[in-house]
């Protein structure tokens, strides 16, 4: 008897429960291996000698390479998490055939309604490569003039002077001042 519902459970978590573990596992392993390759890119890129000579801002360069392995860590985490959910939903027995079909469908309407945010993000972007400011710059931009506190794809916040923190779309963001960036002679 005793053998017997040993078995019985045994069968049991042996399926889908121990997929399921097994994927979650495998996720947060590759989570935390992307992380630290990440880390140890932006590391690498932030010592680098890209400028040599005297007009070279490494701690400029140091803050960029921060922020892009923070957008980076995000985007991989997101990538890995959407992929495990999907394995974990197909175990519950979930076809997903019929969810891909309709994600297109969803995709174009969500597209349409969801302009903002990609015109954020896409701003988010450019601002990044083209380095218009970084975490730590005093920057001046709408009515608002403070320290940049986090940069991300959507949204910069900004505390300014009498403590108020600012949460700025990065599409809004049109005309910007930075008191920070240094001078080219």
């Amino acid at each position: 008897m005793k053998q017997t519902f040993l078995k019985q459970a045994w069968t049991w978590f042996s399926g889908a429960p121990l997929h399921i573990l097994a994927i979650i596992a495998i996720a947060l392993f590759v989570q935390k291996l992307a992380g630290r390759a990440i880390t140890r890119a932006m590391n690498r890129i932030a010592e680098a000698d890209f400028v040599p000579g005297p007009k070279r801002a490494v701690g400029r360069q140091r803050e960029r390479a921060k922020t892009a392995g923070s957008v980076l860590r995000s985007a991989s985490n997101a990538i890995i998490w959407l992929i495990a959910s999907t394995m974990v939903l197909s175990e519950f027995g979930l076809n997903l055939g019929p969810l891909v079909a309709s994600a297109g469908v969803i995709g174009v309407a969500l597209g349409l309604g969801a302009q903002t945010i990609v015109r954020d993000v896409l701003a988010g972007i450019f601002m990044l490569i083209e380095d218009q400011f970084g975490v730590g710059d005093e920057i001046e931009v709408l009515e608002i003039q403070g320290i940049v506190e986090s940069v991300g794809l959507r949204i910069t916040t900004v505390r300014r002077g009498d403590g108020t923190l600012w949460y700025l779309r990065n599409g809004e963001i049109l005309k910007l001042g930075n008191h920070s960036h240094p001078k080219h002679d």
